[in-house]
């Protein structure tokens, strides 16, 4: 994905963040034909980020598909109008943005454009996702509308997940790869990280990034360092307070 330079009025956010300055100063930001798991600290810019992919390849930016689209409040930012996904030949049997913070609206349009019909929610295990736990809503979401040959793009998905919840999306996700899908994720798991292959790009706060492996990724070793000590980690922590 490459980022066009901004026209006069569009300067200021998103632009000025260190992440989009390195893109537009790079060969562009790399995606994984299979998984690319992107990480790093809050407010490097990573759900700006995948927001602007899923704008660039025409999805909606609160969250869904390219058919589905709505708006309950526009929050977007600028950066998908110049954006620009440098696609593979062939196209995807189907596709779709779920973004943890907005999921509750995109259950409701959803629930709204089926209106009751069933046709709709089909698609989704066959009723409303308001009538099951947010977790429950995501794990629903990829076992009956993920599928072969997809793209997807999942900001944060850990957000409703238990442990176990994040084990079962790899499990998941893990079988779409296999069958030729794309998926793009901004994360903190360690549990979604090591799904088998992906690609772990890490921003720093400069906006700078690289590929890291498992062991090197810094929410790894951070969560490595509190399970194998947390009384010590403990004390440092509640130390500084």
């Amino acid at each position: 994905m490459v980022i066009d330079t901004p026209s006069a009025h569009d300067r200021g956010y998103p632009f000025d963040l260190p992440l989009v300055r390195a893109i537009q100063q790079s060969d562009g930001f790399g995606l994984s034909p299979g998984v690319t798991a992107i990480v790093g600290e809050n407010g490097v810019g990573k759900s700006t980020l995948i927001e602007a992919i899923a704008v660039a390849l025409g999805l909606n930016p609160e969250g869904g598909s390219r058919s589905l689209r709505f708006s309950t409040r526009t929050t977007e930012s600028e950066l998908g109008k110049y954006a620009r996904a440098v696609r593979r030949p062939g196209r995807e049997r189907r596709s779709f943005f779920l973004r943890a913070e907005s999921f509750y609206n995109v259950a409701t349009q959803i629930e709204q454009v089926d209106g009751g019909s069933s046709e709709i929610l089909a698609a989704y295990g066959g009723r409303s996702l308001h009538t099951r736990s947010h977790g429950e809503s995501f794990i629903d979401l990829l076992q009956h509308r993920f599928g072969p040959s997809g793209l997807y793009l999942l900001d944060e998905p850990e957000a409703a997940l238990s442990v176990q919840g994040c084990m079962a999306a790899l499990a998941l996700i893990d079988q779409y790869v296999n069958s030729g899908s794309q998926f793009i994720i901004a994360t903190h798991s360690p549990v979604l990280l090591a799904l088998p292959g992906a690609t772990i790009v890490q921003i720093e706060e400069d906006g700078s990034f690289h590929t890291v492996d498992y062991d090197s990724c810094r929410t790894v070793s951070a969560m490595r360092g509190f399970l194998n000590a947390p009384e010590r980690a403990l004390r440092h922590l509640l130390s500084d307070a």
